[in-house]
């Protein structure tokens, strides 16, 4: 008879299947689970401080924009916008990441935060497309701009930017608190813009800067907001996380003592700050899994940052006609194995 027994989450400790084992809806990662995700009291007033400043000046930009022409302004009343709903998202996003696991959320809520930086990201796509589609339509049919509005409300915007770029900067949290760092330092970009594009068409009358400083700005976002999309998706993908080399963790616990090959290893991003493995061990001897367990837990843990570990143990007597329906199959041979071979 194979035994069957995995590494608990967060512990590494074997689970038997004995008949009448106690049953904890809550793991035991779970108060640690809560902790990494729920917001320090500062955090939390220092993202409402930031939504109220940004969501307030946004209106006020576009008011400005508005009777000013100014497709600079607007774009950059847009980015507030997006940060006004980024720090909400902020917010949403970790008060329920910080929720326990339940019966049907057994992962917990770690991925509300991927979420949340995955709908900051296509927010602030959306809004460079309009900005880019914006500045061609101004640049075949330019409008009377008044630079001397577009100066002041863009020197004040960029005051707020900056003021609310120093409180987000003491939030060392993970994709969602990125996200709204994007957005932020996208608008203070979108205001210098507009500062500049302000000054060239009150000493010289030359429209095009407004469009052509708001596609450029634009662009600059791209770059950091695709990024974001990216590393968001990898995470609700299940990809391999950045920085982690899928052969390399195989290796690594192929080379622990008394461990044969490696097969069913999948590597994982459950949250925005937790990695995940789960993988099959084929052993030499039974007796060998208690220490190849607490020498897998101890590596992977030290050596590529997987806390969340879940390991099956199979032996050489009882392997034979395993491996059928592998998702991702990967056999790894010992050192030993290979000068035999």
């Amino acid at each position: 008879m194979t035994a069957h027994r995995h590494g608990t989450q967060g512990t590494g400790q074997p689970h038997g299947h004995a008949p009448h084992a106690p049953f904890h809806a809550h793991g035991p990662d779970d108060a640690q689970h809560r902790h990494a995700h729920e917001l320090r009291p500062t955090q939390r007033r220092a993202l409402l401080l930031s939504l109220i400043l940004t969501g307030g000046f946004a209106v006020v930009e576009v008011l400005g924009g508005w009777l000013a022409n100014s497709l600079a302004l607007m774009s950059d009343a847009g980015h507030m916008a997006a940060d006004a709903g980024a720090l909400l998202i902020a917010l949403v996003a970790a008060r329920l990441a910080a929720r326990p696991v339940s019966e049907t959320n057994s992962f917990g809520y770690g991925r509300a935060e991927v979420i949340g930086a995955f709908v900051n990201a296509l927010t602030m796509l959306a809004i460079v497309v309009w900005i880019i589609v914006e500045a061609v339509t101004r640049v075949f049919k330019p409008l009377p701009i008044t630079g001397s509005t577009v100066m002041i409300v863009a020197v004040i915007g960029l005051l707020v930017n900056i003021v609310v770029l120093w409180v987000l900067s003491h939030d060392h949290g993970g994709l969602n608190s990125r996200a709204a760092a994007i957005h932020v330092l996208g608008d203070l970009l979108g205001s210098v813009a507009a500062i500049i594009a302000g000054a060239v068409v009150y000493f010289t009358g030359w429209t095009l800067i407004d469009p052509i400083l708001s596609v450029l700005v634009a662009l600059l976002i791209l770059r950091s907001t695709w990024s974001l999309a990216r590393d968001s998706v990898n995470v609700l993908m299940e990809a391999v996380p950045d920085g982690i080399d899928y052969r390399g963790v195989g290796r690594a616990l192929a080379g622990i003592d008394g461990v044969v090959s490696v097969h069913d290893l999948h590597v994982w991003q459950m949250s925005a700050e937790r990695r995940a493995l789960s993988a099959h061990l084929l052993l030499r001897q039974a007796h060998d899994w208690p220490a190849v367990l607490g020498g897998a837990r101890a590596m992977l843990q030290g050596s590529f940052g997987i806390d969340h570990v879940t390991l099956q143990p199979e032996w050489l007597a009882t392997h034979a006609g395993a491996g059928s329906g592998k998702v991702i199959p990967l056999k790894v041979e010992t050192q030993e194995e290979h000068q035999h071979g």
